[in-house]
Formats: structure tokens, C-alpha cells, sequence
């Protein structure tokens, strides 16, 4: 079955970017330590990393994440998703407008002008046209940024949050839960390695 994972890198005060993102400093000032983790050689690291890149059918991201990952200073062969782990999955962006141009072009790229419910919907289509290909289930990932996933919470869009606590305290950037509608989560696991500690909730 195909599933709508929320999984973004947390610090510890609950910022999902640094101070100061912009777009030639994406993750804010001192935000590269939220994704350590996802570049660690802890075999724990990379067997989550692994396994979650490949259940991903289809991955959803807002257009500021999609100019920072298409910009000069964005994926390459070494740092896209799922880099050296997996093969590419479609990609979804929700968006107002729809680029030009697109500098990574060899991805599957969708722009959905109408909204994020129907950008999720998008998503599982391709999830699970996917999945009927390989064989296996996949899953929708929304990998943000950060007001992306609030948003896709507060509308009763996902199903599982994937959370990856970087031990770091950031005292400003961009705010994940800030002003949330509440919900209640179930907690689904807790695994500790040596730079992250990764949670994992159901959401009721």
C-alpha cells in the first residue's frame, strides 16, 4: 500500500533551516549539520537512508526547495536524492508557476499549479504506477521545506512523520510545527546512532 511519508531533518529547537536561507545559502547559517546524518558512514545512517530512498515511488517538494535543488549549487550525481543508493524517483512540485527551464532534466519532473492536495494526488498516482511496475510497494515522500509538510499535516494529508533530530540548536531559521493544527501521532519507533536520533509517528 502506498504510503504519504512526511520526512524532513530537525534541530533540536524545532528549525528545519538556520538562520538567514536564501539561494545561495539554502539550509541558513549553520543548518548543514541537520543533514550529517544522511552523509554519515554509521551503518545505521546509511541503512535508513537506504531503505527509505528505496520505498520512494514519487517525492514531493515546494518551489523554493525545487530552485535550490535545480540551482547552480544544487543535486549533482554525488547529492541529489537518493544519490549512489537508489534509482530516481518521479518528482512533484507544487508551485504557482512553472519554471522555464529545468537544469536537472534527466529527473522526472511534475509541476502542479493547483494546489498541494492535488500535488499529493499526483504523487501516489506515480507511487503507484510504480509500484505496480517493480513489484514492490512505494511511497509518496514530502520532503519539504518545512512549510510544505506543516501544511500537507494541518490538511490530514500524511500518514507517517519521519523525523531526523540532529543533535544541534540552531536558535532561529525556518520553524517546522510553529502555529500546527493540533494531532495526534503515534509513535512507531526510535532508533539512535551517532549523529542523529530518528523518530518515526503514525498520524491520526
Amino acid at each position: 500500500m502506498t504510503r504519504i511519508i512526511a520526512d524532513i531533518s530537525v534541530s533540536l529547537d524545532g528549525f528545519v533551516t538556520g538562520p538567514d536561507p536564501g539561494p545561495a545559502n539554502g539550509l541558513g547559517t549553520g543548518g548543514e549539520a541537520l543533514h550529517t546524518w544522511a552523509f554519515s558512514d554509521d551503518p545505521e545512517d546509511r541503512r535508513l537512508l537506504r531503505e527509505a530512498t528505496d520505498r520512494s515511488g514519487a517525492v514531493v517538494l515546494g518551489r523554493r526547495l525545487f530552485d535550490l535543488v535545480d540551482g547552480p549549487n544544487g543535486w549533482d550525481d554525488e547529492t541529489g536524492y537518493g544519490a549512489g543508493v537508489v534509482g530516481k524517483p518521479a518528482f512533484v512540485v507544487v508551485t504557482s508557476s512553472p519554471p522555464g527551464s529545468v537544469r536537472l532534466g534527466d529527473l522526472d519532473w511534475t509541476f502542479v499549479t493547483t494546489g498541494l492536495a492535488d500535488a499529493v494526488s499526483a504523487a501516489r498516482d506515480r507511487a503507484e504506477a510504480a509500484s505496480a511496475s517493480s513489484g514492490k510497494d512505494l511511497d509518496v515522500v514530502l520532503m519539504g521545506g518545512g512549510e510544505l509538510i506543516r501544511s500537507a499535516l494541518d490538511a490530514g494529508l500524511v500518514d507517517t512523520l519521519s523525523l531526523h533530530l540532529a543533535p544541534v540548536v540552531l536558535g532561529a531559521g525556518t520553524p517546522l510545527l510553529v502555529d500546527a493544527v493540533p494531532r495526534a501521532l503515534v509513535q512507531q519507533s526510535v532508533i539512535a546512532t551517532s549523529t542523529a536520533t530518528h523518530l518515526t509517528y503514525e498520524v491520526l
